[in-house]
């Protein structure tokens, strides 16, 4: 069978800040469809995110300036709106407590710039009149917002605010996303080329410690900005992919969602003839979960932070299915959920009518597995409570 033409060409590392981003819309594989379980897992850690909110030095009397909220790596859907609600009302509360009325709140939504910011914001509740004080948003009819919203468009491993201007920044299931596919991984002449594979879950040694690195040095370059652009007093809270096992080739949950019926969908498509093995080699998920010394060895070399806790949090499943039994909706929740926060670059490598040949095998051979997904797929994060050291 003759391949189809794909519309695009390979996208080279170099691009991928410009064309990443979670799967915009509001259809059947958008991310806004498919982030339930980020909001079970989110749900489940706001205990963690409190205790580093008290953490938050207060001026007392509060200062004439908007205490600022930063989400770093927002998506398009209601997450990061519930998530921002939850730091602001529970700042308020602080203030109320010390017998002060609350300052002005801003937040800032951010994200690449191929982000869908259109969706996130139709999803934004209106601002309360004049800048939305708490009471006024209690007293109106619905839900009013009781904080000014902006957009940042841009990369986190690179400066995106002003010198110390924002009191909390939030990111959570985002750091695991490299800036580029290490350029030894595409390389045949490496040693660190993943010839055959897509994801880094079972490739060799070298292949593995090429992410490794990647990870580490583009955390370095988030703490790098974000100690230039957080307040004295502030904090930061960080939730990404994380593993228990000390071997980086074990990718763990990340693992079985990229490295098993995803894997074995493009393996279908070169057998079948619809696209070359090279073409298969040339595309990589650059997502690397680490470990917790990955992580630790970075803040620590860094210095600008002081580390108040830092441990792996059991996530659950990323599919999110209202009837178990049904092994054709599981099949699609884990294609849906591969194709919401992957479909962007498959759309790009290979093109739309590939893409669709694509996910509906991840779709069919996660069905004839569904029961083991099931008991098998669940994530672990990494959760980091950070401060000025």
């Amino acid at each position: 069978m003759a391949p189809l033409a794909a519309d695009n060409v390979v996208v080279s590392s170099n691009k991928l800040e410009r064309l990443l981003s979670m799967k915009g819309g509001k259809g059947e594989a958008s991310y806004a469809n498919n982030c339930q379980a980020q909001a079970q897992h989110a749900r489940s850690m706001l205990h963690l995110l409190e205790e580093t909110l008290d953490g938050v030095q207060l001026d007392s009397p509060p200062a004439a300036v908007p205490f600022v909220v930063a989400d770093l790596g927002c998506s398009s859907g209601n997450n990061t709106i519930f998530i921002v609600e939850v730091i602001i009302n529970h700042m308020i509360k602080r203030y109320e407590a010390m017998g002060f009325n609350p300052p002005e709140f801003s937040a800032f939504f951010s994200d690449l710039p191929s982000n869908d910011f259109n969706t996130l914001f139709q999803l934004l509740p209106p601002l309360a009149k004049d800048g939305g004080s708490m009471e006024e948003c209690l007293a109106s009819d619905g839900h009013r917002r009781s904080y000014f919203a902006a957009a940042v468009p841009g990369s986190f491993y690179g400066r995106l605010f002003p010198v110390g201007s924002v009191d909390v920044f939030y990111s959570a299931f985002s750091l695991h996303w490299c800036s580029q596919v290490p350029d030894a991984v595409l390389d045949k002449r490496s040693t660190a080329y993943n010839k055959g594979k897509i994801f880094i879950h079972g490739a060799n040694e070298s292949t593995a410690n090429a992410y490794r690195v990647q990870f580490q040095s583009d955390l370095a370059r988030f703490l790098r900005s974000r100690s230039l652009e957080m307040k004295s007093g502030g904090s930061m809270f960080l939730v990404c992919l994380g593993r228990n096992s000390v071997d980086p080739t074990d990718q763990g949950g990340a693992g079985l969602l990229f490295g098993t019926h995803f894997q074995d969908a493009w393996d279908d498509l070169v057998q079948e003839g619809l696209i070359t093995s090279e073409k298969r080699d040339d595309f990589n998920i650059p997502v690397y979960a680490p470990s917790l010394q990955d992580f630790k060895e970075v803040v620590e070399a860094d210095g600008s932070f002081a580390i108040n806790k830092l441990e792996l949090f059991r996530g659950g499943s990323p599919l999110v299915v209202s009837c178990p039994d049904d092994a054709a909706e599981v099949g699609r929740a884990l294609a849906n959920s591969c194709r919401a926060v992957s479909g962007v670059l498959v759309d790009a490598h290979i093109g739309d009518r590939l893409s669709e040949e694509l996910f509906s095998r991840v779709a069919s051979r996660a069905t004839s597995h569904a029961k083991e997904l099931l008991e098998q797929l669940q994530f672990t994060h990494i959760v980091a409570s950070l401060s000025f050291a």
